[in-house]
C-alpha cells in the first residue's frame, strides 16, 4: 500500500540522522555549573559552620563557654587523679603491700609508708574504714586511682595499697662508733626468713645489742614483715648490710670483739662461756644449715644451748634471744 510505503521510508530516513532542530536544545544544559565546592565553603554544610565558629572565637577569645580544665569540683565529690583515664600510675617505689588484712595490720605496727593508694568505687567495710583513720592519723597522702590501676600493680590487692618506704640501713662502721663498751653485735649468716630477722632485732632491743649485721646477699631484708616482727625495735636499732660477713668478722675481731656463733652441734654449752663481760659479736646461722664452714671457722668459740633431747633445734630467733638473755645476765652481775 502507498501508505504503508510512505511510513516505512519515513522510519529508515529517521534513524540516518536526528530529527531536524534537535541539536541545540541540550546544550546549555550539558555545558555543567563548574567545579564542586569545598565542603568549608558550603554555607549548609557543618565544616563551614565549624569554619565560621572558629573564625569568631579567633576574633573574640574571651567569648564561649570556660574551659574545663582548671576549674573546682563540684561540692562533694571526689577530686579525680591528675591521670587520665587511659595512662597509667607510676609504681610506688620501694616495697608494697596489698591486701586489706595486709595493710591494715602494717598501719597498726606503724610500718614508715609514703601514701595509700585506693581504688575507685571500693566497698569500705571495718578493714578499709580502720585503715584510712590511721593514714589520716599518720599523716599519709590518699591516693584514688581506677581499680584497674590498683590490679595492675597488685592484682590481689582488694583495692587497697600501702606504699612502704625504702629502709634506711646502718654502716658496719656506724654501729662500732656509736657502740658503747663492752660491744655487743649480732651477726646473722644467711637467716633468710624475715620474721625471724624481725624477732631478732626486738631480741636485740631488748637486751641492750649496739647493732644487727647481716649479709645483702642470699639473706632476708627489713621488708614489712621484718618491720612488723620486730614490733618497733627497727626504728631504734641500728641494722646494717655487708657484702662479706667473713671479712667483717676479722673487722670486729680488730676492734677488740670476741666472736661466738651459735650451733646446736657445737660440744660446748652456752653457760661455759667465760667472755659475756667482754665486748662481742654472736653470731646465728640460717634456720636450716645453721653456720657456714668458713664463719664457723672465723668464730673464737661455737656454743650451742643445752636443751631436751626430744627436740631437734631451735628457732634461730629463739636461740638469739636466749643467748643474748645470758649475756645480759651475766652482765648485770659485775
Amino acid at each position: 500500500m502507498a501508505g504503508n510505503s510512505e511510513r516505512k521510508g519515513a522510519i529508515r530516513g529517521s534513524k540516518k540522522g536526528p530529527t531536524t532542530g534537535t541539536g541545540g536544545k541540550n546544550k546549555k544544559r550539558l555545558t555543567g555549573k563548574g567545579p564542586t565546592p569545598k565542603a568549608e565553603d558550603r554555607p549548609y554544610h557543618a565544616a563551614a559552620k565549624r569554619k565560621k565558629a572558629a573564625e569568631k572565637a579567633k576574633a573574640n577569645p574571651r567569648a564561649g563557654t570556660t574551659p574545663r580544665t582548671g576549674t573546682t569540683p563540684r561540692t562533694g565529690t571526689t577530686p579525680r587523679s591528675s591521670a587520665g583515664r587511659n595512662s597509667r600510675i607510676d609504681k610506688p617505689k620501694g616495697e608494697i603491700v596489698a591486701g586489706r588484712n595486709a595493710v591494715l595490720e602494717a598501719l597498726r605496727a606503724s610500718v614508715p609508708a609514703t601514701e595509700v593508694l585506693v581504688a575507685r568505687g571500693i566497698d569500705i567495710d571495718d578493714r578499709v574504714a580502720e585503715s584510712l583513720q590511721l593514714a589520716l592519723h599518720l599523716q599519709l597522702p590518699i591516693r584514688e586511682v581506677h581499680r584497674a590501676e590498683v590490679e595492675g600493680i597488685s592484682p590481689n590487692s582488694q583495692g587497697i595499697i600501702l606504699a612502704i618506704k625504702p629502709y634506711q640501713y646502718s654502716s658496719f662502721e656506724e654501729i662500732t662508733q656509736r657502740a658503747k663498751n663492752p660491744m655487743l653485735i649480732v651477726a646473722l649468716d644467711g637467716v633468710t626468713d624475715p620474721r625471724n630477722l624481725g624477732a631478732i632485732i626486738r631480741s636485740a632491743g631488748a637486751f641492750g645489742v649496739n647493732g644487727v649485721v647481716m649479709t645483702e646477699r642470699r639473706a632476708a631484708a627489713m621488708t614489712a614483715s621484718a618491720w612488723k616482727s620486730s614490733a618497733g625495735a627497727a626504728a631504734r636499732m641500728p641494722v646494717a648490710q655487708v657484702t662479706n660477713l667473713a671479712r667483717t668478722i676479722d673487722e670486729a675481731k680488730k676492734l677488740g670483739c670476741f666472736v661466738i656463733g651459735l650451733d646446736g652441734e657445737s660440744d660446748e654449752s652456752l653457760s661455759s662461756m667465760k667472755v659475756a663481760t667482754e665486748s662481742l659479736m654472736i653470731v646465728v646461722g640460717s634456720e636450716g644449715k645453721g653456720l657456714s664452714r668458713l664463719v664457723r671457722e672465723k668464730c673464737d668459740l661455737v656454743v650451742s644451748i643445752p636443751m631436751n633431747s626430744a627436740t631437734e633445734s631451735l628457732n634461730a630467733s629463739v636461740a638469739t634471744s636466749i643467748a643474748l638473755f645470758w649475756v645480759d645476765e651475766q652482765r648485770r652481775k659485775n
